[in-house]
């Protein structure tokens, strides 16, 4: 039988670390079923998301575009109305975008008002839904203070855990995200010393089977109908920090790796990373205490994300659908957990910025590179232009800015692969901004990576950082002040004015339909600069010579034989 690609299963872990796989190579955590499917595909070790925050980094994702060309550059940003998103271009090649789980995504509310679209309506549904049909969205950020719900929309996940008899108003809370004291007391999982507790739940009703089970309903209901898409978007293994059992139980201190970091990083440190250090976050993590808690839950949650990838893989294959199924693990970013003083993400050290990236592909094309590893620099928005054309479509070059790693499963070498990965972060609404005094559009990073170097650039005057991966993988030594790397700086500073000066906003017309352009004005009676007409083909000018007509209208005027516009 030839094995082709029908259909795309795209599946998104949030905030899972690169190096937190035994794939990867960590020396405690088994995740023996994505180890397998990285065996019969390719891993891409060098993968950037385009920026460190979730929002951000999904919508470059979705969109295929860099975060200074859609704008949603961070959480609760909009994205722009106009934005075209997998589900556009994918549904022109006949194939459904469907979405289960989270996007994190902001819909353009005012825009939509603007052009009078209604969420009602089919196509205004996907516009405020990133461009998927959603079978179940749910971002999973049921957080609840003073001022009410910190997501103010349905929960789907709630509903399904009242439906199971959980009798709580918030029960993604009280129930998938607590635990129980010894005094029977509510554990919230918000407090990190919670974190070595079983969560308040029972294991297949948490959130990474639930959506596990909706994945299964989906493909089983779709079966023998159109080509799809299917965004898997788990919302593990990002806090709260807690797991039911028996995760939590599953490993302790004794597992936990010593934290990437030198107590030189706090001596002169950058101001925006000296920021980071000292907020909440940053302290909190820099106290052992914090990882020796934190930091097994974590690796729980990554190992039930694993059993569930056991279990939708052995659908897929029980179906046939590994048979013509595209399948991409990934994450929209990682997760410091103390590496560097800090906590969260947010900046561009690898443990943050650097995600893992996994591409099995059915079709006897990529068989040569199956169980292999690719080490060139690979950017997220690559996605959006493999999906289109692993669907059989050319990928639109004015609009998505990724590029199709398509070559390297098929052990091909591109032509001119780039020589830079670019990640961006736009820290405006954080206290950190406030703290250094600056306005909205100086509060902004960018990334230049190489396979050897990696630099930073902040607005508002300040130094760059720089950090040799090759002498220094863990990136513990800033360069950014050093006068012997000042040629390696100007390069990086060049290297990102080059990519700064890109097309990126010309998304209505191609390349292509603007050279069949050229030309064409001459042609339909526009001639400029000419003296006799002896300048150019007789044929231009036919229209303009011959007699002249009478100066004077007839009673009748007779209607042309073509009308402009006509």
């Amino acid at each position: 039988m030839t094995r082709q690609i029908r259909n795309i299963l795209f599946i998104m872990f949030d905030q899972l670390r690169w190096d937190y796989l035994s794939c990867a190579g960590h020396p405690f955590l088994e995740t023996p079923h994505i180890d397998a499917l990285a065996a019969r595909g390719v891993r891409f070790s060098r993968a950037y998301v385009q920026s460190p925050v979730c929002g951000a980094s999904r919508m470059s994702t979705y969109t295929g575009r860099y975060v200074s060309s859609h704008g949603a550059a961070w959480n609760n940003f909009p994205l722009k109305v106009g934005e075209r998103t997998l589900g556009s271009h994918l549904r022109r090649l006949g194939m459904e975008s469907w979405l289960i789980g989270k996007t994190h995504m902001k819909a353009d509310d005012a825009g939509m008002e603007e052009l009078g679209l209604s969420r009602e309506g089919v196509i205004g549904a996907r516009v405020a839904e990133c461009g998927f049909d959603p079978w179940v969205r749910d971002d999973g950020l049921w957080g609840e203070g003073p001022d009410g719900f910190y997501d103010r929309k349905r929960s789907p996940y709630n509903e399904y855990l009242k439906a199971q008899g959980y009798p709580s108003a918030n029960p993604w809370h009280d129930n998938a995200n607590s635990g129980v004291t010894e005094a029977g007391d509510m554990a919230s999982g918000w407090l990190m010393q919670h974190a070595d507790r079983p969560a308040n739940i029972r294991e297949e009703h948490s959130e990474t089977p639930w959506l596990t089970s909706r994945a299964i309903e989906f493909m089983e209901e779709k079966r023998g109908g159109a080509p799809w898409l299917c965004h898997l978007s788990y919302i593990k293994p990002h806090w709260p920090y807690i797991v039911p059992a028996p995760y939590h139980a599953l490993y302790g201190p004794a597992q936990v790796v010593p934290p990437t970091r030198s107590p030189a990083e706090r001596e002169a440190p950058h101001p925006v990373y000296e920021q980071y250090m000292n907020n909440a976050i940053g302290r909190a993590f820099s106290r052992d205490e914090v990882r020796d808690k934190v930091i097994p839950a974590y690796m729980g949650l990554i190992k039930q994300c694993d059993d569930q990838m056991g279990r939708l893989f052995a659908y897929l294959e029980q179906s046939g659908r590994m048979e013509d199924t595209l399948i991409v693990i990934t994450s929209d970013h990682g997760d410091y957990l103390g590496d560097h003083w800090l906590g969260e993400k947010d900046l561009f050290h690898d443990c943050s910025v650097k995600v893992p990236l996994i591409v099995y592909d059915p079709r006897a094309e990529a068989d040569d590179t199956r169980g292999t590893v690719c080490d060139e620099l690979v950017e997220q928005i690559d996605l959006a232009a493999t999906f289109i054309e692993a669907a059989g479509g050319e990928v639109p070059e004015h609009i998505v800015e990724g590029r199709s790693l398509m070559p390297f499963l098929e052990g091909e070498e591109p032509a001119e692969w780039r020589e830079f990965a670019v990640s961006e972060y736009d820290f405006s609404a954080t206290p950190m901004a406030a703290n250094l005094g600056l306005a909205p559009r100086d509060a902004r990073l960018f990334m230049i990576a190489d396979k050897r170097w990696k630099f930073m650039h902040a607005e508002g005057g300040f130094r760059p950082m720089l950090f040799d991966m090759q002498a220094d993988p863990g990136e513990l030594t800033d360069l950014g002040a050093s006068p012997a790397h000042a040629g390696i700086i100007e390069v990086m500073y060049e290297r990102l004015g080059r990519w700064a000066r890109r097309m990126a906003q010309r998304t209505t017309i191609s390349d292509g339909e603007i050279l069949s352009m050229r030309g064409k004005s001459r042609r339909t009676g526009i001639l400029l600069g000419l003296y006799d007409g002896s300048e150019v083909p007789e044929e231009l000018t036919v229209r303009y010579r011959g007699p002249a007509p009478s100066p004077e209208p007839s009673p009748e005027p007779a209607r042309p034989e073509t009308t402009p516009g006509e």
